[in-house]
């Protein structure tokens, strides 16, 4: 599967908001099914725009002749006490599974927070049952600091979420 990585831009907008209602669609893993965001196309747009000029938040995506299959953002604080860590959330279309974009996406989001916004700590939160996203993570330098039990939601089942760090030198 041939891919690029790109920064998203605000005209990205509707796509990205049709690749969440499909991403969403197609596991359990995520914080949102089929529904997406409930964001409109204006709002999305204004979201990304925000990001254009930063240093500290970045969006990524990865397309395939043009078409989103993978999505990695990276948002920090502006409050000083916190604006030591980013929190990262990812995301790649079940069709591109195993083929590497999850690992591309991290390798640019881990620069970006390292290098870029000056991060000390990429912080996230994965259901406890995911095994196949943890071992990306792990294969990163992520470990689990704990579990938030209850994390989320689903069809009446409370779901627990592993909370994982990755630290900087």
């Amino acid at each position: 599967m041939n891919y690029n990585i790109e920064k998203a831009k605000p005209s990205d907008a509707k796509s990205i908001l049709e690749y969440l209602k499909q991403v969403g669609s197609e596991t359990d893993n995520l914080t949102f099914g089929a529904e997406g965001l409930s964001l409109s196309v204006e709002e999305e747009a204004q979201f990304i725009a925000s990001f254009e000029t930063s240093d500290r938040n970045v969006m990524y995506l990865a397309k395939s002749g043009g078409r989103i299959i993978g999505l990695a953002c990276l948002t920090t604080s502006p409050r000083e006490r916190l604006s030591h860590r980013g929190e990262l959330a990812i995301s790649v279309l079940k069709e591109a599974w195993g083929r590497g974009v999850g690992e591309a996406l991290m390798r640019k989001i881990i620069n970006f927070a390292k290098y870029t916004a000056g991060a000390d700590l990429i912080h996230l939160q994965v259901r406890s049952d995911n095994e196949r996203a943890i071992r990306l993570y792990e294969k990163f330098g992520f470990e689990k600091i704990g579990t938030f039990r209850g994390y989320m939601k689903i069809g009446g089942e409370l779901i627990d979420c592993d909370l994982m760090n990755l630290y900087f030198d």
